[in-house]
């Protein structure tokens, strides 16, 4: 078979099962001298009834899948990871200990190794999480044991994540304002800094509402005036490192590599089911703090087992087989692969914002730094333009024509963009749309139409 069939064949959802086929297989090599407890078969009948009943609630969904959604950043994974992943289940490893999962553990050591290398850190520790949330808290969690007294400082456009951890780990969080662009206000964070408080700063690469990215070129100037330590959020921009030299809004991902740590989760831009995060230190010294001992785990090797760099004990390897499966299938370069992917999706963002100005019927809130998009309906008052875009949302998922989100923006900050609009109202509520799918191009026309038809 050749190598177009070969790729072709794997890429059908019907052919899953060879996967799972072959791994099967492997398990059918051991000697089998049981037989299936009678306390695990199930009758037919019971089967299909429950089998019904499972399909008919997950139709409760939105199609997160279709072109038509252009709502929450929630990108499907490829059917070759979901591939990996079921096949994988059938063993079911856990990445916690070598002896728990000897080869889905070395397959996340090699893909932690090309993140590393994707960010140019040359030395390193990390390992993948269940989200983001976790990759940050450990992050903040290690921020606080360097530095038990210090205050930790982040955007207020920043995830909320870091109030939560913050909150945790007893630890006083700083919230740093930020300009009406969602960009962390420098100024006011060096005020902050003279003080002598914060010995942590969080910077976000793509901000999960507007998808902005903090000046980080001027963050670590500061850095390097206060010495306090750098945590970078990426959650949901981390991959963009790999197109930084080809988008001009993209070229403070190239210096990720001077952060103490980063954060990104493979499953928003990665092509990866839920839930793959991961978290990345470029001072492998910090697996100090994590250290305890097992008396029945750590036995089978003297080599690094991942939970004893992880406050995560049992961890699916199969998401590890998962992403390990993908990067090999779409590599991490940036003119093929994820990187060409992205790519599509930024050039799409850009087609969507010229389109949805060209009919004078919306205005875009501010020019996308990534492949977040926001924008409004024209109105007068900024209490017409929350009424409209929620009637947009609504009427979207009512009629099944488009799938949007929506974003409250405080009014000081939209009059600021936009003065000429008269603010009746303390926020506003604008659209949003996160055009993360590579196959939205032969859509954008139809996305135009529909969201017309939906403001008329």
């Amino acid at each position: 078979m050749g190598r177009s069939q070969t790729k072709r064949k794997i890429g059908k959802m019907n052919d899953i099962a060879i996967l799972y086929k072959r791994i099967k297989e492997w398990l059918n090599n051991f000697p089998s001298q049981f037989e299936v407890d009678k306390s695990l078969l199930i009758d037919d009948k019971t089967l299909t009834s429950v089998a019904n009943e499972f399909i008919e609630r997950l139709k409760d969904n939105y199609p997160f899948h279709h072109p038509l959604y252009i709502g929450q950043m929630l990108k499907p994974p490829v059917e070759e990871s979901i591939a990996a992943y079921l096949a994988t289940l059938l063993i079911n490893p856990n990445n916690h200990a070598l002896d728990g999962g000897p080869a889905t553990a070395r397959m996340e050591k090699e893909v932690i190794a090309d993140f590393a290398s994707m960010f140019g850190f040359t030395n390193y520790l990390g390992h993948l999480t269940t989200s983001g949330t976790i990759a940050n808290f450990e992050a903040l969690l290690i921020a606080r044991e360097i530095n038990p007294d210090g205050a930790i400082a982040f955007s207020e456009d920043a995830h909320y994540t870091h109030l939560r951890v913050c909150n945790w780990l007893r630890v006083e969080a700083i919230q740093i304002p930020s300009d009406q662009f969602g960009k962390m206000d420098l100024n006011y964070l060096e005020s902050e800094l003279k003080k002598g408080k914060i010995k942590t700063v969080v910077a976000t690469l793509s901000t999960t509402s507007l998808g902005a990215n903090d000046n980080l070129e001027e963050i670590l100037n500061l850095k390097d005036k206060y010495g306090f330590r750098l945590h970078i959020d990426s959650a949901y921009g981390g991959y963009f490192k790999l197109i930084s030299k080809k988008y001009r809004t993209l070229a403070l991902y190239d210096l990720i590599k001077y952060a103490d740590s980063v954060t990104f989760d493979p499953h928003k831009q990665g092509l990866q089911p839920y839930g793959c995060g991961c978290v990345i230190f470029s001072d492998p010294s910090v697996g100090k703090y994590y250290k305890h001992d097992s008396p029945y785990t750590y036995f089978t090797s003297d080599e690094l087992h991942l939970g004893e760099i992880s406050i995560e004990c049992s961890r699916a390897g199969a998401s590890a087989a998962a992403l390990w499966f993908t990067n090999r299938l779409f590599p991490l370069r940036e003119n093929e692969g994820i990187g060409q992917i992205l790519s599509k999706t930024m050039d799409l963002t850009q087609k969507l914002r010229n389109k949805i100005e060209k009919y004078d019927l919306f205005s875009i809130y501010i020019e996308p730094e990534t492949n977040i998009l926001t924008y409004f309906p024209q109105s007068e008052t900024t209490q017409q333009i929350s009424n409209i875009s929620n009637q947009i949302l609504n009427n979207g998922i009512k009629r099944k024509t488009l799938w949007v989100a929506t974003l409250k923006v405080p009014s000081e900050k939209f009059h600021k963009n936009h003065p000429f609009i008269e603010v009746n109202s303390k926020d506003v509520t604008i659209l949003r749309s996160c055009i993360i799918k590579p196959f939205e191009d032969k859509w954008i026309e139809i996305i135009i139409h529909n969201l017309i038809d939906l403001l008329r």
